[in-house]
């Protein structure tokens, strides 16, 4: 189901928003060489819980999910898109680390996900991570009231695909509002003029999940949760909650 929400409810949403935003940005600041995943998951818990929320991701479970999540935040690196479960992996030189976190605050959730390389990166993994964020950029853009679900799909496609990029298989953006995924469907690919009609009130997250080789496909580890590259290729994930207004998109987790 699509839900509408109000000006007061999309408030409440940006507070929740901002507190997803500041765990991500506390994680990164501890990422260095040497820190283990569990680490990291433990500092954006921390901000999460001193903010009064609660983990949004924390005991989760689809029901394609063998498991529970069992972490704050999923944490993949290098090949790894998404769903990472935090672990005692230790980042070394070079890593390409994505944290995708989500928050609840009264009730209403945020959910955001950054890439960032750990040490000294690769400037092919730069160009990845800063495609990967120009991307999910272009498809805020075009979040616009009236546009349609296939105008953001078009803006995100076109653009990676241009670039050589490969776009994880089945996977996009959602809805978001009192429940991390609400309808609709936000396809990181798509026919501009074409699908659900956006209009103000409505609350998404856009995620676009790049490859750095042009592949699409994916498999999952024996954990149940975390997607890796087929070819071994790195990935990257950038991630907003936004809500479209009459005067256009808004960034809920900047």
């Amino acid at each position: 189901m699509v839900e509408i929400k109000t000006a007061g409810e999309i408030d409440a949403m940006a507070a929740a928003g901002r507190i997803t935003a500041q765990a991500l940005a506390a994680a990164r600041e501890a990422a260095s060489v040497g820190v283990t995943l569990l680490e990291l998951d433990a500092v954006a818990a921390e901000v999460i819980s001193a903010a009064g929320a609660s983990a949004l991701f924390l005991n989760y479970r689809p029901a394609t999910a063998p498991i529970p999540f069992p972490g704050v935040a999923c944490i993949s690196v290098n090949d790894a898109v998404v769903h990472g479960i935090p672990n005692g992996y230790r980042l070394r030189d070079g890593d390409l680390v994505s944290i995708d976190c989500g928050a609840r605050l009264d009730g209403w959730c945020g959910d955001s996900a950054i890439s960032f390389t750990v040490g000294q990166g690769s400037s092919e993994d730069q160009a990845l991570i800063d495609a990967t964020d120009e991307a999910l950029a272009r498809g805020i853009a075009a979040a616009q009231p009236g546009n349609r679900l296939g105008d953001i799909g078009a803006a995100i496609g076109q653009y990676a695909r241009g670039l050589g990029y490969g776009m994880l298989a089945d996977h996009g953006g959602h809805g978001i509002g009192r429940e991390m995924h609400e309808g609709p469907d936000v396809p990181n690919e798509g026919r501009a003029g074409k699908g659900f009609r956006l209009r103000p009130g409505l609350v998404i997250a856009i995620e676009p999940m790049l490859i750095a080789d042009g592949t699409d496909d994916y498999r999952h580890d024996a954990d149940g949760w975390t997607l890796r590259t087929v070819s071994g290729a790195r990935a990257a994930h950038s991630e907003h909650t936004v809500a479209i207004t009459e005067d256009g998109p808004v960034i809920m987790t900047r």
